[in-house]
């Protein structure tokens, strides 16, 4: 390759780094904002239904147990809701993901600097 040659790859490697790095950082600015959605890449299957008895348990204990049983559910929903496990994990996979493409970038960047030289 010529001087001249290496000069202009080396300048479109720079600009196609640094292109690479605003546009993950702008992705990740309007996810983090709450503009888009994370891709998804864990999906939470909803839950079916379970039919319950349409007869009352029979004994006290029988009925302290179920009521005990559905209060302890109600909580458990609460404090940690179905769809709060898969959107923490597409965040941290859009993270990494992230983090790969900028580091991809620099090193495109880099390498174009170095032919610019």
């Amino acid at each position: 390759m010529t001087i001249k040659g290496s000069k202009v790859s080396g300048w479109f490697l720079l600009v196609l780094g640094l292109g690479i790095i605003l546009w993950t950082l702008y992705s990740s600015y309007n996810i983090f904002t709450g503009k888009t959605l994370a891709p998804e890449v864990f999906e939470i299957e909803e839950k079916a239904e379970i039919p319950v008895p349409s007869e009352a348990p029979e004994t006290p204990q029988a009925q302290i147990e179920q009521m005990l049983q559905e209060r302890i559910q109600e909580h458990l929903e609460e404090m940690l809701p179905a769809n709060v496990v898969p959107r923490f994990l597409n965040l941290a996979s859009w993270s990494i993901f992230v983090g790969m493409m900028i580091f991809g970038g620099a090193q495109l960047a880099s390498l174009g600097i170095k032919l610019i030289k």
